[in-house]
């Protein structure tokens, strides 16, 4: 059984049917009569529960931003200086109408384990040792925003490269990269690809952008192995996808509907380092 409900215009609409998920994702996740008056007029949101995806349950949240609603939104990243805090909380700071969690971080001492550049300043370098060094198999992926706010997902350089580049607004470093140029990318050999768990991705297709938090460590969803995002992703029309933290982190929050997913952790909501924005311009 598959569920569906797409919001938009401040309204639900609720599915239920035996096509695949794939023609129904299609069918519904393309938003209508754009540009709107209320919050959240220039993207749509699909809430999936199915018990079939992968012979597993699977509850996953995705954000399809046309690229024609750029016009009017921007895509920024966000991260505080002193402390961990929630992706919803740095959300409603920034006046957002989306976001997700970033990248990796420390979750002893704070701060992001990634490169991370913003407006030509470097906030923090990839870690290559301790407690939460990030392999470069797995922080092999890099989201870039440009001068003009345009975004692209590609393979990572050097950090010396987007360094001395003037070309970029910001750099993520993240991964691993899961699609590049319509392609699945090679997986590094270990339990973090094979294992199931909550995801948060970032997908680029022909014509729209999508956020695409994907539930786990629960009796309703069980989440996905990087394998199995790879599948799915690529049955949703992404040329190019990426890996962000997940596990505990997973989050996404539009300013319409508050928190969006289920986060993992026990306590709720887990506080992260840095964050990806959709802003009204």
């Amino acid at each position: 059984m598959l569920h569906i409900e797409v919001t938009r215009k401040s309204r639900t609409y609720a599915l239920s049917s035996a096509l695949t998920l794939l023609i129904l994702l299609s069918c519904s996740a393309a938003p209508r009569n754009f540009p709107q008056s209320e919050t959240g007029k220039f993207f749509s949101l699909t809430n999936i529960q199915t018990d079939t995806l992968f012979n597993s349950r699977q509850i996953i949240h995705v954000i399809t931003i046309p690229d024609t609603s750029l016009k009017w939104l921007n895509i920024e990243f966000a991260y505080s200086d002193s402390a961990l805090v929630k992706t919803s909380s740095i959300a409603e700071q920034h006046h957002a109408v989306a976001a997700v969690n970033g990248s990796f971080f420390d979750m002893d001492s704070g701060g992001s384990v990634c490169y991370f550049e913003l407006n030509d300043s470097v906030i923090s370098r990839t870690k290559s040792s301790g407690k939460w060094a990030i392999p470069d198999s797995l922080a092999n992926g890099a989201v870039v925003l440009s001068k003009d706010s345009h975004i692209e997902i590609q393979p990572a350089k050097t950090e010396k490269f987007y360094e001395e580049s003037k070309q970029e607004n910001a750099v993520l470093i993240s991964g691993p990269l899961l699609i590049h140029n319509s392609q699945p990318m090679k997986l590094p050999d270990m339990q973090f690809s094979e294992k199931r768990h909550p995801r948060t991705f970032l997908c680029l297709t022909q014509n729209a952008v999508l956020l695409i938090a994907v539930d786990g460590r629960s009796a309703t969803a069980e989440g996905m192995s990087l394998y199995e995002a790879q599948k799915y992703l690529q049955s949703l029309g992404c040329v190019d996808a990426i890996n962000l933290d997940g596990g505990g982190s997973t989050t996404m929050w539009t300013k319409d509907n508050g928190l969006v997913n289920h986060p993992s952790d026990k306590t709720g909501e887990r506080r992260v380092a840095d964050e990806i924005l959709i802003i009204e311009k």
